[in-house]
């Protein structure tokens, strides 16, 4: 199963739907799709798709996922990395009004450098790298906060 997670941004990301859509019209994907789409409106019969769903069930379907597609906010990749899931990614873009600035590039080139996921910009991009999943073997972080813990300690005396 492929789980699409857009996040709660009140900025509508139809150009991943679209990518995502177009994919399994072509036959590219065969495998059942969900979408956590959250305020973007999209219509389309090939796959399912919900608003927003309980941090509960979300964390059940990316446990259920075997690629989780996603846009590049930090709380649902470190969340996807933490379920030691393959991550595809599309940053939304200031220039589609996808979002207030292009952070989310940032941050995914970052993520993309360290080996943690792949990006994709097009529909081209998604079909070249779903091509090659099996051989996409993502490293994952060690999210330590050991360090954090003791700066807590320390000052709490």
């Amino acid at each position: 199963m492929i789980l699409i997670t857009l996040g709660t941004q009140d900025k509508q990301f139809v150009r991943l739907l679209k990518v995502i859509d177009n994919a399994i019209r072509r036959g590219e994907i065969k495998e059942e799709v969900i979408a956590q789409v959250g305020h973007t409106v999209y219509k389309t019969s090939r796959f399912k798709m919900y608003k927003f769903m309980s941090e509960k069930r979300l964390n059940e379907l990316i446990d259920q996922a075997d690629l989780i597609v996603t846009h590049g906010g930090i709380g649902n990749l470190t969340t996807s990395l933490n379920a030691k899931k393959k991550i595809f990614v599309m940053p939304r873009l200031k220039m589609y009004n996808e979002h207030v600035n292009d952070h989310q590039e940032q941050i995914v080139n970052e993520f993309v450098k360290l080996g943690y996921v792949r990006r994709i910009d097009s529909f081209d991009d998604f079909v070249k790298e779903y091509k090659n999943i099996k051989k996409f073997k993502p490293k994952f972080p060690k999210f330590d906060n050991t360090k954090m813990l003791n700066i807590i300690k320390d000052y709490i005396g």
